[in-house]
């Protein structure tokens, strides 16, 4: 799979490499510019992916925002479920959302996500640590790291969860836990760089996620529909 990646591996490793040069130039010690050098290369990665991101949190914002009108459609034309997706897709159309939207971005970020996962995962820095630990190449040793990775999986997937209850809802929310629970697992085995990527990245989701959020709950005006 990487192979087929290279195309984006390798300028992402360079430019890696190239943040942390100018990093170790200021700060000439290995075990602090190594893992600053993660931290800004992740902020400019998430700087170049916003307008994706934004748009895939408005989307789920804005399916949030209709979910209540959804379910009074939903209620009175459960006899006909041909009438009640009609009925949906114009409320769909009516609030201007694309029940696709919040995936579109997700797909185009897949290839970027998995180049970077390779990029972390390949880094040739042996013997250089960060904080608590004494080898970023190496797996946490005081599993501190898979704890963050679990947490804030846990509360980026969650805040990325439109509002609602019902069965779709709690199959969504048991997902986010077991994917939360898998990922925290696989940190045991992944190396330090990479976890504090993903969990530096995790929280970055929250922040911008939380602030989207805030500002689409005063612009988003839901068209009801006369039920």
């Amino acid at each position: 799979m990487y192979s087929k990646l290279q195309f984006l591996i390798s300028p992402l490793q360079k430019f890696f490499y190239f943040i942390h040069s100018g990093i170790h130039t200021v700060i000439p010690i290995e075990n602090i510019s190594f893992g600053l050098a993660i931290i800004v290369f992740t902020i400019i990665i998430r700087i170049l992916l916003l307008p994706l991101s934004i748009k895939q949190t408005k989307s789920t914002a804005k399916m949030g925002a209709i979910q209540p009108e959804m379910k009074k459609v939903q209620e009175k034309y459960k006899k006909d479920p041909q009438k009640s997706q009609q009925e949906v897709m114009k409320l769909y159309k009516e609030n201007g959302v694309n029940p696709m939207g919040g995936c579109l971005p997700m797909l185009v970020q897949m290839p970027i996500l998995f180049a970077l996962f390779a990029v972390f995962n390949t880094l040739n820095m042996k013997g250089a640590g960060f904080l608590w630990m004494p080898d970023l190449t190496l797996p946490d040793p005081y599993y501190i790291l898979p704890i963050l990775s679990t947490v804030t999986t846990y509360f980026s997937s969650k805040l990325m969860q439109p509002p609602g209850g019902g069965a779709q809802s709690k199959q969504t929310s048991t997902m986010n836990t077991g994917m939360a629970i898998f990922m925290g697992f696989m940190s045991l085995k992944f190396k330090g760089a990479l976890v504090l990527y993903w969990v530096i990245n995790n929280v970055l989701q929250v922040i911008q996620t939380l602030v989207i959020n805030k500002m689409e709950l005063g612009n988003t005006g839901v068209v009801k529909k006369q039920i």
